[in-house]
């Protein structure tokens, strides 16, 4: 039963799947293959009319589809419904602005004409992960599917019925069969389909075991993969920023996606002349969550995706607060069925617990008090992850020396940190390379073809 959909409310088994065979596996490789090879050359217009067809299925059908991601994954009803919705404003966007971000660049040379060419490369293989289970595909789909290549999804198997209605949605929008196509297979597979010389190009967004492992696979055979790892990203509070609307946005980026998400913030570092009344506003907030069924709206935290991400996350708050850090509310697995875990918040956290180093998946807060900027631009960096940060501040000074000295792909300035189809997505150091969305994510699949006319 490796791929199958199970209620994390529940723990009840909705639906299993077999795995492709090896067989199987090569057809779709050769219809994908061989679907790039017209697909490539068809003009924008006709592939923008599929993707603006593909962006009114998924606002149209948001709110089943937000049920099969719940019913999948957990996630609030109410947040997988927005979640399917923001995927069609990728769809949109790419379909207006592929032709121009992909349009030749002339560059001054002594050539008669010397230009830049923007060329897919052909099929592209993307293996994504549970949390956002729409959202993660459609961010490689729009832009590469506009561009010209051709994609294979390997999704988590826990989430096999997102994987084959997000298939389903591109093909009644009207996009030639082998343009994208879902393999249900296991982790196993992946190598040997990277692999492969048709593949050109593989993207991933998981862990970093899972980064490391497709990295080697795909530099064994000179292969260009995009990599969007673990975070562990900071939240920094400063005395000039609004303290009430920081708390707020605070728990939202911590528990957001029921806390599963790379880009949540979880260290929360906060100078120490308003520390006591942040932590006070924060903990009673997290404190008064409401926790339940994520399919009523009225839910605030569902459960975790897995029994084993709640077997996690306890092994490692007991770790760190046996080191010493010191709970300030929650802490504990809540017994009822499903994967449910108490939001909670933790301070005096030692530097060699996990709470310091290691990613926290799951409702789980980490609180730092700090003199100085010095120290919250420090304790931020000391960090092996440098994937998204949020600042707090109204002081001109202080924002530019955090978006200078942070060490992070994404510094968000009194927001929290998000995602959007016009601005490159993605961080430095173990949580990955290369870029998603905006112009320089489009760009990652493409050849760029020096063309030079004598």
């Amino acid at each position: 039963m490796a791929i199958a959909s199970v209620n994390p409310a529940t723990g009840e088994v909705l639906k299993t799947f077999e795995a492709l065979t090896p067989e199987q596996i090569e057809a779709k490789i050769a219809k994908a293959h061989a679907t790039f090879s017209t697909y490539r050359l068809l003009p924008y217009s006709k592939r923008a009319a599929w993707m603006n067809k593909t962006a009114e299925l998924l606002e149209a059908e948001k709110q089943e589809l937000g049920r099969i991601m719940t019913l999948e994954m957990g996630k609030p009803l109410k947040a997988a419904v927005a979640e399917a919705a923001k995927c069609a404003t990728a769809c949109r966007y790419y379909a207006e602005n592929t032709e121009r971000l992909m349009a030749d660049e002339i560059v001054q040379t002594s050539a008669k004409r010397s230009f830049v060419k923007y060329q897919p490369i052909g099929p592209v293989l993307a293996i994504m992960p549970w949390n956002f289970p729409f959202w993660q595909v459609f961010r490689f789909v729009a832009p590469a599917l506009m561009a010209g290549n051709v994609g294979l999804l390997k999704h988590a198997s826990n989430v096999p019925q997102c994987a084959l209605a997000i298939e389903d949605i591109l093909r009644r929008a009207g996009f030639p069969e082998g343009v994208f196509q879902t393999l249900l297979i296991g982790a196993k597979a992946v190598d040997a389909i990277l692999s492969d010389s048709r593949i050109m190009a593989a993207t991933l967004t998981g862990s970093e075991g899972a980064g490391i492992e497709v990295g080697v696979s795909a530099a064994k055979q000179i292969k260009k993969v995009v990599l969007e790892l673990g975070g562990s990203d900071p939240f920094i509070v400063m005395p000039s920023a609004n303290l009430e609307t920081a708390v707020a946005t605070a728990v939202t980026a911590r528990v957001q996606n029921n806390g599963q998400s790379c880009i949540a913030a979880k260290r929360f570092i906060v100078h120490e002349a308003i520390a006591d009344s942040f932590t006070e506003k924060f903990v009673a907030k997290m404190a008064g969550l409401k926790i339940g069924d994520p399919m009523d709206d009225a839910t605030e935290l569902g459960p975790l995706s897995t029994p084993s991400g709640v077997t996690d996350l306890e092994r490692d708050l007991k770790a760190s607060v046996d080191a010493g850090a010191r709970v300030l509310t929650g802490g504990a697995v809540i017994k009822r069925p499903g994967n449910f875990f108490a939001p909670t918040v933790i301070t005096d956290i030692p530097k060699e617990s996990p709470a310091y180093k290691e990613e926290f998946f799951g409702p789980v807060a980490s609180v730092f008090r700090v003199k100085n900027i010095d120290e919250a631009i420090a304790i931020a960096n000391d960090s092996r992850f440098g994937l998204g940060a949020s600042v707090w501040t109204n002081e001109p000074a202080e924002q530019e020396r955090f978006i200078r000295d942070i060490e992070a792909g994404m510094v968000y300035v009194n927001k929290m940190v998000a995602s959007d189809p016009r601005l490159p997505f993605g961080g430095v150091k173990q949580s990955g390379h290369g870029r998603e969305l905006g112009v320089h994510g489009l760009h990652e699949f493409l050849n760029i073809k020096t063309v030079w006319v004598e």
